[in-house]
């Protein structure tokens, strides 16, 4: 399938989605949107795909929403501009929901929208040379549809202060209010994601599907008995599982699990 603002490259378990319009610093409109909402499906139902890199073409990761399609937004009323940010929102929840792991790959600069896609990944890698912005307020805005996953991976006190100022930050504040997990030099930067995506790979896809969902259903939930049953089930179902017996007999049979064997085995056949 031919794409007009992303490009999808996809091999050895991995997809990596780019945002590819570098001539306007990969911002988004209606088009890279509805893109994006459908490659996140395609990955998702792609059993070779084990995670997913989001990354961006060009000197900057994502400057935000493009000039031209914010234009034609304030000419829309208000029920064509809630049509048309539920697009936007339902673009980042599927992100956000992927029962794959994610890892957003971040350099040049990550604006306003920008930032929604990195933290509604699951990781983030950053290179030094990174600018943040939440830039709505200085254009009369608020950065409401990113806010859910941008308040989650920031904390509600550094998102008082950036939400509010506007300012730009650079990596290092990011990477010390936790927005981004690790910061490397940019020569260094494929290196650090696919150290990572060595690591993910060994696990198995259904214990990451679960653990995903998981982790959304325990956030900030006060422990209480009906939490601690709901848990006891998750990891009742796990050892119940072919998958969760799987990893336990290789563990004490000290051997690698069937699906990283089988991932070992597609890698070599493709390596022919």
């Amino acid at each position: 399938m031919k794409h007009e603002t992303i490009e999808i490259q996809a091999g050895l378990g991995v997809a990596v989605l780019w945002l590819n319009r570098p001539d306007v610093r990969n911002a988004f409109n209606e088009t890279m949107i509805a893109e994006l909402t459908a490659a996140f499906g395609e990955v998702e139902r792609d059993p070779e795909v084990r995670a997913v890199v989001l990354a961006g073409r060009g000197k900057v990761f994502c400057a935000g929403a493009d000039l031209n399609w914010m234009k034609r937004m304030g000419e829309l009323d208000f029920d064509e501009n809630r049509e048309d940010a539920m697009g936007f929102g339902t673009m980042l929840n599927r992100l956000h929901a992927l029962k794959k792991p994610t890892i957003a790959r971040v350099h040049g600069a990550a604006f306003a929208g920008g930032m929604g896609l990195i933290a509604a990944c699951d990781i983030a890698v950053a290179s030094t040379d990174t600018e943040f912005c939440v830039s709505e307020a200085r254009l009369g805005l608020t950065p409401a549809t990113i806010s859910p996953y941008v308040l989650a991976a920031m904390g509600e006190r550094a998102a008082r202060r950036y939400f509010l100022t506007a300012e730009r930050f650079p990596a290092a504040e990011a990477y010390r209010i936790g927005f981004v997990q690790e910061l490397v030099q940019p020569a260094e930067l494929d290196a650090m994601v696919n150290t990572i995506l060595g690591e993910l790979v060994q696990g198995a896809p259904g214990a990451h599907a679960a653990t995903k969902e998981l982790i959304r259903a325990v956030a900030k939930r006060p422990i209480t008995p009906d939490l601690m049953a709901d848990m006891a089930g998750r990891i009742a179902s796990a050892r119940a599982s072919e998958e969760g017996k799987e990893g336990v007999r290789a563990f004490l049979e000290k051997r690698k699990p069937a699906w990283l064997q089988q991932a070992m085995k597609k890698g070599a056949r493709k390596k022919k």
